[in-house]
C-alpha cells in the first residue's frame, strides 16, 4: 500500500498535486450563517430538491440544530424535502415506524421527511469501483432532481470521521441491503466485519453512485460544530465533545470540502484537534480522501473563500490561528439535544 493509500497517514497540503477547487468558509455558526453560505453553492439546486441530513437518534445532542435547517428551508428551499434512510443497526431509526417517531421527537416536522427506503430499494451503478458494480439505495431518491448534502462533520466509530462522504455513502444506502454490502462480509456473523481501508473504499464507492446519479446538481455543506469523536448514530451515548467549534464550509467538490475540514482539524492549535485526529487515524479514516481522489471524485487541493471577509481568499492557518483549544457550548446546545435555542 502506498503512503497516500494508507488510511492512518496524513498527507500535508504541500505534498498534494493537481487542480484546486473552491471551498467557502464562515465562522458564523447560526441560522444566518448557514443560509449565507448556502447561497454560495445554490446554483446547482434545480427542480425537485432533496436535503440529505443526518436527523439523529432520539434526542441526540450534537446534530445540526433544527432551527438552522428550518431557517434554510423556509428562506431558500421551501419546496424541498429532507431525505433519510433506515439504519442497519437496531435503534430508534431501525424501522420506518420507529424512525417517524424519532423524527418527531427531534423536531423534524416543519417540512416533508422522505425515508427513501420505506417502500423499497433502487440500484445505482458504481463506475470504476473496486468492490461494487452497483449500490442499493432507498428508491425514493430517484424522485429528486438535485441533492443538497447538509452534513454535521464529526468523528465516526468505523469511518474515523463523518463528512459529506459518509453522509451520502452510508446515509443514502438502504437500511437492509446497501448498508450490509458496505459493512458486512458475506457469511460473517459480525455485522461490522469490514473495517479500515476496505470499509473506507466501500463507503466511498457507495457515495460515488449517488454523486454520479445527480451529476452537476449536487452541493455540499459541512458544519464543524459539536464535533464529538462519536457519530450522531450514537445519540445520547456519544462521547463528550472536546474539539472546539470552527464554522461552516461549503463546496461543489466533495473531496475538497472533506479534505479542507480534515486539514482544519490537523491544524487546530494547542492540541485542539487531538481527539479527532486519534479517532481518524486509529480507524484509517484518511483512506476516504485518497480513494475519492483515485476514483475521480474531486480535488484534494482547494482555495478557501472567506465569506465573512468580503469573499477574500483565506488559508487554513487563517481559520485556525485564533481558535481556543477548549470546546464551549453555544446557545443552541440543550439539555437532551432537542436543538432549540436556550430561552
Amino acid at each position: 500500500m502506498n503512503i497516500a493509500a494508507n488510511g492512518n497517514h496524513y498527507v500535508p497540503y504541500e505534498e498534494r498535486s493537481g487542480a484546486e477547487s473552491v471551498v467557502y468558509f464562515t465562522r458564523d455558526l447560526s441560522p444566518e450563517g448557514l443560509v449565507k453560505i448556502y447561497e454560495k453553492i445554490a446554483e446547482t439546486m434545480k427542480g425537485k430538491v432533496a436535503i440529505k441530513l443526518h436527523t439523529g437518534e432520539a434526542e441526540g445532542p450534537n446534530i445540526i440544530p433544527r432551527p438552522w435547517v428550518q431557517a434554510l428551508h423556509s428562506r431558500k428551499l421551501p419546496e424541498a424535502a429532507i431525505i433519510e434512510t433506515n439504519t442497519y443497526y437496531e435503534g430508534s431509526r431501525y424501522t420506518t415506524e420507529a424512525h417517524r417517531k424519532t423524527l418527531e421527537i427531534n423536531g423534524w416536522n416543519f417540512c416533508p421527511v422522505d425515508i427513501t427506503d420505506a417502500d423499497g430499494v433502487a440500484v445505482l451503478p458504481v463506475t470504476n469501483g473496486k468492490w461494487f458494480k452497483e449500490m442499493h439505495v432507498g428508491k425514493n431518491i430517484l424522485n429528486y432532481d438535485s441533492l443538497l448534502v447538509l452534513t454535521h462533520f464529526k468523528g465516526h466509530t468505523k469511518g474515523g470521521f463523518g463528512g459529506s462522504n459518509k453522509n451520502i455513502g452510508i446515509g443514502c444506502a438502504d437500511g437492509r441491503i446497501g448498508k450490509a454490502e458496505i459493512h458486512t462480509r458475506v457469511g460473517s456473523d459480525d455485522m461490522w466485519s469490514i473495517s479500515e481501508e476496505e470499509f473506507m473504499e466501500r463507503m466511498t464507492e457507495s457515495t460515488k453512485a449517488t454523486v454520479d446519479h445527480f451529476g452537476k446538481q449536487i452541493s455540499y455543506i459541512n458544519v464543524m460544530r459539536n464535533m464529538s469523536v462519536s457519530c450522531d448514530c450514537e445519540g445520547c451515548g456519544a462521547e463528550p465533545v472536546v474539539t472546539p467549534d470552527v464554522g461552516i464550509l461549503a463546496s461543489l467538490d466533495i473531496l475538497a470540502l472533506d479534505n479542507a475540514c480534515i486539514d482544519i482539524i490537523y491544524n487546530l492549535p494547542k492540541g485542539g484537534g487531538k481527539a479527532l485526529i486519534e479517532r481518524v487515524e486509529s480507524r484509517h479514516g484518511l483512506r476516504q480522501l485518497s480513494y475519492m481522489k483515485e476514483i475521480g471524485m474531486g480535488n484534494d487541493r482547494y482555495t478557501i473563500i472567506g465569506i465573512d471577509n468580503g469573499d477574500s481568499e483565506i488559508s487554513v492557518a487563517d481559520i485556525t490561528k485564533d481558535i481556543a483549544p477548549e470546546w464551549k457550548p453555544d446557545i443552541f446546545n440543550t439539555f437532551l439535544g432537542r436543538n432549540k435555542a436556550r430561552e
